[in-house]
């Protein structure tokens, strides 16, 4: 990735594409919309409320994220994507039961325009839900044409001079990468053939990517953590990132984890479980889809403590994860985490977490943060896998022979220092030395 010599301009409409407007999309919407007309604060939101240190801390610089690098404004923020049910943002907002009616009802007018598009819906891969908005097409190629046609028609529609696509959509059941996903001329093939390894979330990132949209991955799927789309990516000059939010209970393993490998304290073992009531959790019900998520939530421990070279304090600790489908708690998501630890001498601890957290409002600023910093990417000039950003996912993605950084506090500074990089800004190492004899 090169430094930027010139940054494009912010300016005009930028179209945020959501494949998938359940809760997360709605949440974000009519959060974005509240918080432009001054009636609602996007907490969470490093975009809008986050700052950044530049130079040395006696200089006493320290603006806002947004005021320091050109990210667009969110008035500028014109709202779109596909479900394969057909109520508009409102209708969808008030079934997820996630936001209150009395927020709701202030931009309900505005939320009412939002209508999805029909989405791509083969049922596979995605077996808990039946679609009734989905397109139509002969082969998966032809469904590629349909997704590029619709981007092109809302861009012109509403007036967008640029777009950036965010799965919000469901978690598709686990599948490797295969032959059809090594090379562009085999994944094209794929698509003539409706190859049964190319799946919902793969025809939206391929059309997105051949529409230079750039596409982050909001879910664990395979989607564009695969060469075919790597080389699609590079060939058009494309900025790509994921995969799978990272909100409650993961989000909290990559800031507790740390700290035991900071202070060198083992670990015996980590049981974690959650229940969930919205369609996520519904979804997950489904072994195959849980089995894709499972595979993202159990790395992160693994690479954060390294038993290879700690194999004293982490060489044989038991880790588990369930998430069970529980319908009364909605959107209310609860991850309980029991960790078995141990200290001095190995005498034995145990630390328990209750993080009753709400799902969509966790991952609503996450939204909104990746559209804002993709475009920003995008008008860099950065294409490909767009690694700094993996502050905000669970299993993020890397170059090919690299391992992920899981480190909360890594991923940070890593944010931090390539947007400081970016702007021609000093690094910040941290280091200090300077202000002692």
């Amino acid at each position: 990735m090169d430094k930027p010599e010139k940054i494009s301009g912010a300016g005009g409409k930028l179209a945020v594409l959501l494949p998938g407007m359940g809760a997360v999309a709605t949440t974000t919407i009519a959060g974005v919309m509240l918080a432009r007309k001054g009636l609602g604060v996007p907490v969470g939101s490093l975009t809008q409320l986050g700052t950044i240190r530049l130079g040395k801390r006696t200089d006493k610089r320290v603006p806002l994220i947004k005021e320091f690098v050109p990210l667009s404004s969110m008035n500028d923020l014109e709202f779109g994507g596909w479900d394969i049910f057909p109520e508009d943002a409102h209708a969808a907002a008030e079934h997820a039961a996630v936001l209150e009616t009395k927020h709701l009802d202030l931009v309900k007018d505005e939320l009412r325009a939002v209508k999805p598009m029909a989405g791509v819906f083969y049922p596979g891969y995605v077996k808990r839900l039946a679609g009734t908005h989905i397109k139509s097409a002969p082969s998966k190629a032809d469904m590629v044409e349909a997704v590029r046609h619709d981007i092109r028609t809302f861009m012109k529609e509403k007036g967008c001079s640029r777009a950036v696509a965010v799965w919000c959509g469901s978690t598709e059941v686990y599948l490797a990468a295969s032959e059809v996903h090594q090379s562009i001329a085999a994944f094209e093939a794929g698509l003539l053939a409706s190859a049964p390894e190319i799946s919902n979330a793969q025809i939206y990132a391929w059309a997105c990517i051949k529409e230079g949209v750039p596409f982050a991955n909001g879910a664990p799927n395979l989607c564009v953590d695969f060469p075919a789309v790597w080389d699609l990516a590079r060939e058009h000059r494309v900025a790509i990132s994921g995969k799978d939010f990272k909100t409650g209970q993961t989000f909290m393993k990559t800031v507790i984890a740390p700290a035991f490998k900071a202070r060198m304290l083992g670990l015996r073992g980590w049981f974690s479980t959650n229940i969930l009531g919205n369609r996520d959790g519904e979804v997950l019900d489904d072994p195959g889809s849980f089995m894709t998520k499972e595979v993202s939530k159990l790395g992160v421990l693994e690479h954060i403590l390294d038993a290879e070279r700690n194999k004293e304090l982490y060489g044989d600790f038991y880790h588990k994860v369930r998430i069970e489908y529980y319908p009364p708690r909605g959107d209310a998501k609860e991850g309980w985490d029991n960790i078995d630890l141990f200290g001095w001498l190995g005498y034995p601890m145990q630390m328990k977490i209750d993080f009753l957290c709400r799902d969509s409002i966790l991952a609503a600023p996450i939204v909104l943060d990746l559209a804002l910093f993709m475009d920003l990417a995008q008008r860099a000039g950065f294409h490909g896998t767009q690694e700094w950003l993996s502050f905000y996912f669970k299993s993020p993605m890397v170059a090919p022979d690299l391992y992920p950084e899981h480190d909360l506090f890594i991923q940070s500074m890593k944010l931090k220092n390539t947007l400081r990089w970016m702007m021609g800004e000093e690094l910040i190492h941290h280091l200090g030395n300077e202000y002692y004899d």
